[in-house]
């Protein structure tokens, strides 16, 4: 396709941000697939889609992302090209992917165009609008239908979406409405005979988990477990700071302040008179999210972001409870607060009303159903794209 008077204009605008002194590693043999995350909240679902492609289609996935990115040990994770010319053919004469996948909708002009004139079938997953990266804005003539008329198919997740992208010039057969792609898995594992005792053990008694904890949250989380246990006497707090070597020490200091205290580290058990038992082993989120209807994510109310990935509890039905500070997790939250499947609160003494609340039995199961539905969701369209996929590498669509 040729070059467009905007996207002419556009390259003579570029700050010759080449990637300087960029070591790719080898490019792996045979067929490759690129996947593009422009950010944090486009991660987990392309990540969920390129670790399905590694495990069931066996195909080398090359996933660019900004920022740092812990990814299936089989999959290729490396910083996007700068959106020029120069860049974008030695990114691809480099990487040579038979296909590429663009997560949100954000278009980058320069790769585009090389990757339309190599042949490069291209799709938009998960998309929501178009639009130019952040420090490219500006004025160019045509440039956005053309860059939007080089995609196979546009899979947008609801119908203003779709609008969004007809709006900008695609074709009206390339988009369809498919709905959001699923998030990576985040069903933690445990010990089915280490649950089933513990549960005996816990059976007749509330129990929340604080997972993640900061050190300037603690005060923060023992004040609501007071608070909450004014109303049930036998309340269980199970406590996970952030930082396990902390565990020892707070264990002991929580003894010296009067809380009957159990530490997991010990192999004490959470007994009947046990108020606050300790746990210190990160391996173990699963089994306390299993044990806990309520859960509280640390680094939320005085921290720069919960310390675990909400979808964790989501995923394993117990209710979430979260502070204001949101951090990277932001997207998440907000798809579970729309689908009103968390409880926010802004202090100690709000956290100790809104547990107290969801001591209810029946409060605890609605919030935790509504989560588990925003973490299960989506997996059929991860279903459809990966076939969508398939097809254009076979030569069938």
């Amino acid at each position: 396709m040729a070059s467009s008077l905007g996207l002419t204009l556009y390259n003579l605008g570029q700050r010759r941000e080449q990637a300087e002194g960029l070591e790719r590693p080898p490019r792996p043999a045979g067929r490759l697939v690129w996947l593009h995350a422009p950010d944090d909240g486009s991660v987990s679902p392309m990540h969920a889609l390129a670790r399905r492609l590694v495990e069931e289609d066996g195909l080398p996935v090359l996933l660019t992302a900004p920022g740092e990115v812990t990814a299936h040990r089989e999959v290729l994770v490396q910083p996007p090209p700068a959106d020029s010319p120069a860049e974008a053919r030695a990114f691809l004469d480099h990487w040579r992917p038979e296909i590429a996948i663009f997560a949100g909708g954000q278009l980058r002009p320069a790769v585009m165009h090389e990757a339309s004139e190599r042949r490069i079938p291209m799709l938009v997953v998960n998309g929501r609008a178009p639009a130019f990266l952040r420090e490219r804005d500006g004025w160019y003539p045509g440039l956005m239908r053309s860059a939007l008329a080089r995609f196979r198919g546009i899979m947008a997740v609801d119908e203003a979406a779709a609008r969004a992208f007809r709006k900008g010039g695609a074709a009206l057969s390339a988009v369809a409405v498919t709905g959001r792609m699923e998030e990576d898995s985040v069903v933690l594992s445990a010990l089915e005979a280490e649950r089933a005792a513990l549960a005996k053990l816990l059976a007749a008694r509330p129990v929340w988990f604080a997972a993640g904890v900061t050190e300037a949250e603690e005060a923060a989380v023992l004040q609501a477990h007071r608070m909450a246990s004014q109303h049930s006497h036998r309340l269980l707090m199970i406590l996970m700071t952030d930082d396990p070597s902390r565990a020892p020490a707070l264990a002991r200091r929580l003894e010296a302040e009067g809380w009957a205290t159990a530490q997991r580290a010990q192999e004490e058990e959470p007994e009947a008179d046990v108020e606050i038992f300790v746990a210190d082993n990160p391996a173990e989120y699963g089994l306390w999210y299993r044990l806990a209807p309520v859960t509280f994510l640390g680094g939320s109310l005085m921290g720069k972001g919960p310390t675990r990935n909400p979808m964790e509890a989501a995923a394993l039905g117990s209710a979430i409870l979260h502070g204001p500070r949101t951090g990277s997790s932001g997207p998440v939250f907000g798809r579970l607060g729309a689908a009103r499947a968390t409880r926010a609160v802004a202090s100690a003494t709000d956290l100790g009303d809104a547990l107290g609340d969801l001591l209810a039995p029946d409060r605890a199961a609605r919030l935790a159903q509504a989560a588990w539905a925003v973490a299960s969701e989506g997996a059929e369209v991860t279903e459809m794209i990966l076939t969508r996929i398939r097809e254009i590498m076979d030569g069938d669509a």
